[in-house]
């Protein structure tokens, strides 16, 4: 018996990294899964995005569980899009008792650019909106309750991304989040959906473990991106396993909080 069995678990940004690892871990407890991902390149990010072939190996990595998946290339900033990517997934998988809203860019670089604001605006605060407001409605109606989390960062907790719009921008939005899960915590707890936020540190996935970033980390102030444990980076599996605990039984009165996955990051700034 898994922890998720029976439920069906709504994941945007799934074709890699953070998202293909939630798929992954979700599937292993029991859970169906709906994937998507925009799977093509936003001018401002300085790194290889997710790409079609991403996603399906993710979904041969879910199906390989024995679970069933829908995937979809949708981009979250699309309302319409995602809308009829959400429910062709429903249609075929059932409908949804679990939402991570966690796709998101880091569109920063040495040479900024001021669409650099507009667009992780766009993908990490707007996107994260129209995940969730798509999932609300049936959520409410089917009268089963859920769980949703959304993934902000330690960014969303402190500000530390620079002066650059890409920086700035990120981290404006993984604040928003915040406000985000907070308020919905609120509205959705009679409907007995509980709403969350995680907050990693600098997790081993293609957004931190490129040569763009690179290049930043080298040109930062000596110290600035260090963790209180000796670790540099955390695992995307770290991420998964917090966001099991959270959309399971076993945290079904964790409602409200941001809990963050940092290594003690968070603690020293």
């Amino acid at each position: 018996m898994g922890k998720l069995d029976g439920k069906v678990a709504f994941i945007t940004g799934a074709a890699r990294g953070q998202g293909r690892s939630h798929a992954i871990r979700l599937a292993q407890e029991g859970a169906d899964i709906i994937a998507v991902d925009i799977c093509r390149q936003i001018g401002t990010v300085g790194y290889p995005m997710a790409t079609q072939e991403d996603l399906a190996e993710t979904t041969g990595q879910v199906e390989a569980l024995d679970r069933r998946i829908y995937a979809a290339q949708a981009d979250v900033r699309d309302v319409t899009g995602l809308r009829q990517a959400f429910e062709a997934g429903t249609a075929e998988i059932g409908p949804v008792d679990i939402v991570l809203a966690n796709a998101g860019i880091a569109p920063v670089s040495l040479n900024p650019v001021d669409e650099e604001w507009q667009d992780v605006i766009d993908v990490n605060l707007t996107g994260v909106y129209n995940t969730v407001r798509i999932a609300i409605p049936s959520m409410i109606e089917r009268g089963a309750g859920g769980a949703i989390v959304l993934t902000s960062s330690t960014a969303g907790l402190s500000g530390f991304s620079g002066h650059s719009p890409g920086g700035l921008g990120y981290t404006a939005s993984k604040h928003g989040v915040v406000g985000l899960m907070r308020s919905w915590a609120n509205v959705l707890a009679p409907h007995n959906i509980r709403v969350n936020s995680v907050h990693p540190t600098g997790v081993n996935t293609p957004m931190i473990v490129n040569e763009t970033m690179a290049e930043l980390l080298a040109a930062a102030p000596p110290n600035a991106m260090m963790n209180a444990l000796p670790v540099d980076l955390v695992e995307p599996a770290d991420i998964s396993n917090a966001i099991l605990f959270l959309v399971s039984d076993e945290g079904r009165y964790v409602t409200g909080v941001t809990l963050p996955v940092d290594a003690g990051f968070t603690n020293k700034r």
